[in-house]
């Protein structure tokens, strides 16, 4: 293997493995790696939504405090290195390609074993891991794949855990209910490991209360150990007000939405913990411009003014409320177009009736990625009275652009993966049509 793109290639062929829950196999490819994961700092990230904008927030928070940082994130929005990051730089091509040279042997020797070879999100956890042993940053953010108790970042001995919110995605492996889908988050807690909560459900506070008081962790619940209350909504972002038993301070964020105010407030707590564990110190100033100069891209991303267009990765029906309340609050009186695009694995009616509600227009379409689903299904879905399907996104953009009227915005939103596929085509011709203007 000589390229960057032949080692892409070969970890994006790792795919057809499927996924693969249970962690026997990847503790069996760390063995013979000489165990990386034992030699990092880490704090880890898991729930159903916010977990990306809150890794964002508390990355941004370290470095101004003077840290150095690695992320371990996905999926990536541009470019694959993305993934692996180091205070916000995706892992060079080189360092990437050696680490294949590394672990190919090791992954595909374990074809005959009893485990057989790991899939590639274990092949790329094992990578970060490997790569934060190495370069050594004062912390890394593992931020959970799939689940909780049998991803392949559990098998992490972190200093804080935390849970951003519990709701209902990836059913077919997590159960069909919150107690059942919270047992499953609540897999991320470990023996006398602080936890900090965003769950919001009674059900999910239980199981989640329960999990850390066998485990002999303690546990801070938002609205009950801590909290932040919205002051005001700002053209760019939120204010906020933040409340511990340890702090209170307003803050801004320039991330969009009452569900990053929560996100922000997640990442605040768990900086509070990290210091009470004397791991880090850090000022008021490193809060306040931490938390102003975090962004997270696709979530509530604004990529043009005139004609007014939003990226969202809204992928599941909790995503999608968030999604829906931004809408009213800040284009209350907008013509509103949507673009929607998702994987057929998703609660895909539940979704698109939400999206409804405040559509002026909506319109589907598909992608290249073997679980998107059809344009031709999600219009069969819907009930909306101006519905519309678009077999070629890229056409359907650059006419769109076009045509816009003056108080139209245009929301892009769906799987992150179609959106990763979007984002650098729509700046590119945003771009374009600002120089021949």
């Amino acid at each position: 293997m000589n390229t960057y793109e032949e080692a892409v290639e070969w970890i994006h062929a790792r795919l057809r493995l499927g996924i693969k829950p249970g962690l026997e196999r990847m503790k069996h490819l760390l063995d013979a790696l000489d165990n990386p994961q034992d030699k990092i700092k880490s704090v880890h990230i898991g729930g159903t939504n916010g977990k990306g904008s809150t890794v964002t927030f508390l990355r941004n928070i370290l470095q101004e405090a003077g840290y150095t940082i690695g992320t371990f994130t996905s999926p990536y929005f541009e470019r694959f290195n993305e993934r692996i990051s180091l205070n916000g730089h995706p892992i060079p091509d080189e360092e990437l390609l050696s680490l294949v040279a590394l672990i190919k042997p090791i992954a595909e020797g374990m074809k005959d074993s009893e485990w057989g070879e790991p899939s590639e999100f274990e092949v790329i956890t094992a990578m970060s891991m490997m790569y934060f042993a190495e370069i050594k940053p004062d912390f890394v953010l593992y931020e959970v794949g799939l689940g909780g108790r049998l991803d392949s970042t559990n098998v992490i001995t972190p200093l804080v855990s935390v849970i951003t919110s519990i709701g209902m995605d990836h059913m077919q492996f997590l159960g069909d209910t919150i107690e059942e889908i919270s047992y499953e988050k609540a897999g991320i807690i470990k023996q006398g490991v602080p936890v900090v909560s965003g769950a919001t459900q009674r059900e999910a506070k239980e199981v989640l209360m329960r999990t850390a008081a066998e485990r002999g962790s303690k546990f801070y619940q938002a609205g009950r150990d801590f909290g932040a209350q919205r002051l005001m909504v700002l053209e760019r972002g939120e204010r906020f007000q933040f409340q511990s038993q340890t702090n209170e301070g307003t803050y801004e964020i320039t991330m969009m939405g009452e569900h990053q105010v929560q996100n922000a407030a997640l990442a605040l707590k768990t900086v509070e913990c990290l210091r009470d564990l004397n791991e880090i110190s850090y000022t008021e100033t490193h809060l306040q411009t931490g938390l102003k100069s975090a962004f997270w891209p696709g979530r509530m991303e604004m990529v043009n003014v005139n004609p007014t267009v939003i990226l969202d990765g809204a992928h599941n029906p909790e995503g999608i409320r968030a999604l829906v309340k931004s809408i009213h609050e800040r284009f209350p009186t907008d013509k509103v177009t949507i673009l929607f695009s998702a994987l057929k694995d998703k609660e895909l009616k539940n979704m698109i009736s939400l999206l409804e509600e405040p559509a002026s227009s909506i319109v589907f379409t598909t992608f290249s990625f073997p679980r998107a689903a059809g344009s031709d299904e999600l219009l069969s879905l819907s009930n909306h009275p101006r519905k519309g399907e678009a077999s070629d996104w890229k056409r359907y953009i650059e006419d769109k652009l076009d045509g816009m009227e003056e108080n139209e915005t245009l929301f892009i939103t769906g799987s992150l993966y179609f959106l990763s596929e979007v984002k650098p085509y729509l700046v590119e011709k945003l771009e374009n049509s600002r120089k021949n203007k």
